[in-house]
């Protein structure tokens, strides 16, 4: 019998469950010096898609980390994670998220890591409504949809043996759980159910942005990754008011005397490289990183303006610019395009492939 469960029996004195699934593992926000869980008739073991359940007998817990080993409700336990759920498959509340299938609390370097372990296509639930508008043509939700599966599962295949697959936030693909739900979501990832971009039958690295502004960038000069599949390819969404952007940003920001900001190198998409900032030539991704990728919101860019209330920027687009553009994909839908077609033009020459049903 294992040390979790062993612990878990002595605590409580309860039922036993098992269960096994094919599982995604999402890091659900940042590390937390404690982990808040509740939901229905909460059970926990350890950290396998097969272990036995120990019913703890409570609806709500706390785990922390005391003197380097994790504690539930105060008792120490043994081993770096624990995994919990509610019964009846029901959902969980963790730090404020709510969310369906598994939770494990590991240990981590410093304080303690939250992943969230649940089916894939559940999973897509809590990202598709994150990632694209609810409102968007059927047909663009399914290509998102399908990029979004893609990208989860060649993250899977990077990542497999890890605490961990994917992050929650912008830097991996947005996941905010049950609060992204929707029947219109939920019918995209249906409809597309287990259908996979590939490339030499492998799923590719699906990137996707919001908008490109008119002409999407390569792999390799939007993120280094020279990738096949991750081409330039014009985009319909130039036409649309919100493709295009002012921004002022003020001496202080800069850093640098008024007139000492140029632009060094471009892109053969007309991306910026490099510039220069007073005295310093910087990587363009890390000045976009410096004055903040909301606020500067691509790469395409025009200096319009330069003085001593600091520089007037217009630019086009919102994100890296390589893979699908998500406004690109609604333009394509409105125009009659199926899901397909807009993937064909945004990913050319991969493959959809059913990996599973």
């Amino acid at each position: 019998m294992c040390d979790m469960r062993v612990a878990l029996l002595l605590m409580v004195g309860l039922a036993v469950v098992a269960e096994a699934a094919e599982t995604m593992r999402i890091a659900v926000g940042p590390e937390t010096a404690a982990v808040t869980l509740s939901g229905a008739g909460l059970s926990c073991g350890d950290d396998l898609d097969d272990a036995e359940f120990v019913a703890l007998g409570k609806d709500s817990l706390a785990i922390r980390k005391k003197d380097g080993a994790l504690t539930l409700d105060g008792a120490a336990l043994p081993g770096d994670a624990i995994r919990c759920r509610s019964s009846g498959a029901g959902s969980l509340e963790v730090n404020g998220v709510h969310v369906q299938g598994d939770v494990v609390v590991v240990r981590g370097k410093s304080q303690l890591v939250t992943v969230n372990v649940l089916p894939l296509e559940a999973y897509l639930q809590g990202v598709l409504g994150s990632e694209m508008p609810k409102t968007f043509p059927l047909e663009a939700l399914k290509a998102q949809a399908v990029a979004a599966r893609t990208y989860a599962l060649n993250k899977k295949l990077e990542q497999y043996g890890q605490p961990f697959y994917l992050g929650s936030s912008v830097i991996s693909q947005v996941y905010k759980g049950l609060e992204s739900d929707d029947p219109r979501t939920r019918q995209a990832i249906d409809e597309t159910k287990g259908l996979v971009l590939t490339w030499q039958l492998q799923p590719i690295e699906a990137y996707f942005h919001a908008s490109c502004g008119g002409h999407t960038e390569s792999g390799l000069d939007a993120l280094g990754r020279d990738l096949p599949y991750l081409k330039s390819v014009a985009c319909p969404c130039a036409k649309l008011p919100t493709s295009h952007w002012t921004l002022k940003v003020a001496p202080r920001e800069l850093g640098a005397k008024p007139g000492q900001f140029q632009v060094q190198g471009r892109s053969p998409t007309g991306r910026a490289r490099r510039v220069q900032v007073g005295a310093r030539s910087i990587d363009a991704v890390s000045f976009r990183e410096r004055i903040g990728y909301m606020r500067l919101k691509s790469l395409d860019f025009e200096v319009t303006g330069q003085g001593k209330d600091g520089l007037v920027l217009k630019g086009n687009g919102f994100g890296h610019g390589a893979g699908m553009c998500q406004w690109g994909a609604r333009l394509l839908a409105d125009s009659g395009k199926d899901f397909r077609a807009i993937l064909e033009h945004y990913y050319p020459g991969t493959e959809l492939q059913v990996l599973y049903d």
